[in-house]
């Protein structure tokens, strides 16, 4: 074992048990989902923040490559209560630095009552406090992360399910969760897919019938690019997005967005639906939401616990997005007909709505 020390906003210092050794700043976040580690730990969303586990036994059914929902670890640093012996070697091997041995409870009420805060870890035989401190120093805010969708997003084009008899989707890979993917080749869809920072042409190329917009990492300002793509496509295909998909969507189209305190990441987070009245438990790991749609789109979801946008539509330009992760992994599969909607906004009959 190893010394660890875990530095927040404010100089307060945590001592822990050192797990995996390494040093590494972060923004310090939190998950309530108690089943679902290796998903979590390898979606992109969790790039550059520190992702503290609120449940306390964290590895009790070891690690299956199949449950990964991308091809590494993407937090920069992991807390528990405990970690086991295999989740620990896994993390050793991606050179993850990880802290177990300290109270998670107190940790997860400070970042509810304090908001998302920056952080520095320091884990290692020799080293100190003062260690921690200097990641902290150096931790920046994760609007400053303007790379950052170059660090999740795939480098080149890349085709799934070439042969699918159903809709091609051009889609924005901004730090996708593979079982989006996975979710829309199961409906027989050609999957399309593009670098966050692709051009309209690359996209025209494929001659998609759909534009979509995945989840991803940090301040949804940092994708203009993306933004740029929905502005531009807007009319001529349906366009849908999640997460940060959502976000990105409606900063194109007139919206704005801003930072939330400490965000929702969980697989409990109840939303309603403000055309049915259904609620539906969904799985959510986001620190920025929609304050303003603008408008073409419309407001069709809710969260039942704070009211933020969670789901946005416009049928005039055949728009839907939801904030929430549709394809679970981990959580409840209340919401999978999103992907439904989504492939029956494409028609052959549908003549396109060309934006002014």
């Amino acid at each position: 074992m190893y010394k660890a020390y875990v530095a927040v906003e404010g100089g307060h210092v945590i001592e822990g048990r050192g797990r995996v050794p390494g040093t590494t700043p972060g923004e310090l976040v939190f998950t309530t989902a108690y089943t679902g580690y290796e998903e979590s730990l390898t979606d992109p969303s969790y790039e550059e923040q520190i992702l503290t586990f609120s449940y306390p036994l964290i590895g009790n059914y070891g690690v299956r490559e199949s449950r990964f929902e991308s091809d590494r670890v993407h937090p920069s640093g992991v807390i528990a209560r405990e970690l086991t012996d295999e989740i620990v070697e896994w993390l050793s091997d991606e050179g993850v630095p990880a802290v177990d041995q300290l109270d998670t409870r107190d940790l997860v009420i400070d970042i509810r009552e304090e908001g998302a805060m920056q952080c520095g870890i320091a884990v290692g035989e020799d080293v100190t406090e003062e260690d921690a401190l200097e990641q902290l120093d150096a931790c920046k805010e994760m609007s400053e992360h303007t790379d950052i969708g170059s660090k999740v997003s795939i480098e080149q084009h890349v085709t799934h399910n070439e042969s699918g008899s159903g809709p091609t989707v051009g889609f924005i890979d901004c730090g996708a969760k593979g079982s989006i993917i996975d979710s829309l080749v199961e409906r027989d869809a050609t999957v399309e897919m593009f670098p966050h920072d692709a051009t309209a042409a690359d996209i025209s190329a494929v001659d998609p019938d759909l534009l979509f917009v995945s989840n991803g990492p940090g301040d949804p300002e940092n994708f203009e690019t993306a933004e740029s793509l929905v502005e531009q496509f807007l009319g001529e295909m349906p366009i849908a997005g999640i997460c940060l998909g959502q976000q990105v969507v409606a900063n194109a189209l007139g919206g704005d967005t801003t930072k939330m305190d400490f965000g929702h990441r969980g697989v409990n987070q109840p939303v309603r639906d403000l055309r049915t009245d259904r609620v539906v438990m969904t799985t959510q790991n986001h620190g920025y939401a929609v304050s303003d749609p603008g408008e073409i789109l419309s407001v069709t979801q809710l969260n039942v616990n704070d009211g933020t946008s969670e789901g946005l539509d416009s049928a005039e330009y055949d728009i839907i997005t939801r904030q929430y992760h549709p394809e679970a992994n981990p959580g409840p599969n209340d919401s999978l007909d999103f992907f439904d909607e989504v492939l029956e906004m494409v028609t052959e009959d549908k003549s396109p709505v060309i934006a002014d």
